[in-house]
């Protein structure tokens, strides 16, 4: 998902981050984040796992994801497991996939405060 000239970096299945991750470059995601997450591109991997907010350019998922989402464009993997409310303005999701959660177009969600374990809380717009 590299742009020609431009760096991913790749976090490993041994690797656990707890902590935000900001990568202005693409980033793999293989281990495991516990934190907010915000990356250029995002990619992950089917055994990964990432507990928090995720906000990327675009992001293929296929690993677990507990946390709200925001991304322009989205890929949900069959493989994926999804918990959270997601918005996007493309959105492809295969078959399979698992999603506790609400979709909404990007600009149609709005943050109205925390949920109790300290998530974003996402409403649609009126």
């Amino acid at each position: 998902m590299a742009a020609s000239g431009s760096t991913f970096s790749v976090i490993g299945t041994d690797v656990t981050i707890r902590g935000d991750v900001e990568a202005s470059a693409d980033l793999h995601v293989d281990g495991t984040v516990l934190g907010d997450l915000a990356c250029a591109n995002l990619v992950q991997g089917e055994a990964s796992r990432i507990e928090g907010a995720i906000t990327a350019e675009r992001a293929r998922l296929s690993g677990h994801v507990k946390g709200t989402i925001t991304t322009r464009d989205l890929v949900v993997l069959k493989s994926a497991r999804i918990e959270g409310d997601v918005a996007y303005e493309t959105l492809t999701i295969e078959q399979g996939a698992a999603v506790e959660g609400r979709f909404a177009p990007r600009g149609a969600v709005r943050t109205t405060g925390k949920t109790e374990d300290g998530e974003p809380k996402l409403t649609l717009a009126s």
